[in-house]
């Protein structure tokens, strides 16, 4: 009887203590939990504490990135600028080149200038002291309202040297028609050939 009174208190006591260490680990878990929450916590306000930047930061980087898309855009305008004053220059038939091309050739295809300068025969502009050919000279300019270009080349063959001179005026279209073209013949008889004159139906020039 003594024996089971003992064995049942010593079960108490162990189921006592068991209870108590369960508690305290509860109760060490809770801790540790909140502890853990309250650090994470801090984790993700400190994360987004610094990614929030200041207004005047804001503010900066706004100013920059605009005035880099002011620098990109400018950029653009000035090289479309460009490609179009190449592209005027190459491709209208108005440009200096292409009335300078167009000139040559039917001066080149005229037989009596190539009976007179002798083949082959080139083209070329304004020469300096040295002997160096440069650009072919020509002259805008405007008169009772309407455009003119005057131009002037030399042509070399294998017997004579030739001088062409043209004048253009602007036709109602907005095209350029000649009001003459001819070559003069740098010899002892100082010969013209008249490829083009229409000076009697367009309006004076120069």
């Amino acid at each position: 009887m003594f024996a089971e009174l003992h064995v049942s208190s010593g079960q108490r006591e162990e189921d006592h203590t068991e209870s108590k260490n369960v508690l305290t680990l509860n109760t060490f878990i809770k801790c540790k939990s909140s502890h853990g929450n309250t650090a994470i916590s801090k984790t993700v306000k400190s994360e987004i504490d610094t990614n929030v930047k200041p207004l005047g930061e804001k503010v900066k980087e706004t100013t920059k990135t605009a005035s880099y898309m002011g620098i990109i855009l400018i950029g653009i305008g000035v090289t479309a600028t460009l490609f179009y004053a190449v592209f005027n220059e190459l491709f209208s038939s108005k440009s200096p080149n292409n009335v300078y091309t167009k000139a040559m050739k039917r001066c080149l295809n005229d037989p009596r200038v190539e009976d007179r300068l002798g083949t082959p025969i080139t083209a070329f502009g304004e020469e300096t002291r040295r002997g160096r050919r440069q650009h072919v000279s020509h002259l805008l300019y405007e008169k009772d309202g309407v455009k003119h270009l005057r131009m002037k080349f030399y042509l070399q063959g294998s017997r004579n040297k030739g001088t062409v001179q043209l004048d253009m005026s602007e036709n109602s279209s907005g095209n350029y028609e000649y009001r003459f073209l001819f070559v003069e013949i740098n010899d002892f008889a100082g010969s013209t050939i008249v490829i083009e004159d229409n000076r009697q139906n367009l309006p004076t020039g120069l």
